[in-house]
């Protein structure tokens, strides 16, 4: 382990700058689980409460 973790850092730094992106490969994000819009959730409610009675 190094003595001093400004060492340390600097290092870490030091790979991230020679990094480079022209490695990555390119891909397409998918969303995957959409969160309910309020209205969707405005039913949801109506229809337990009216389940309930």
């Amino acid at each position: 382990m190094p003595d001093k973790p400004e060492e340390d850092q600097k290092k870490d730094m030091s790979e991230v700058k020679s990094f480079k992106k022209s490695s990555l490969k390119k891909t397409e994000t998918q969303e995957k689980n959409t969160l309910p819009t309020k209205d969707v959730i405005e039913q949801e409610k109506k229809s337990a409460m009216e389940q309930a009675s």
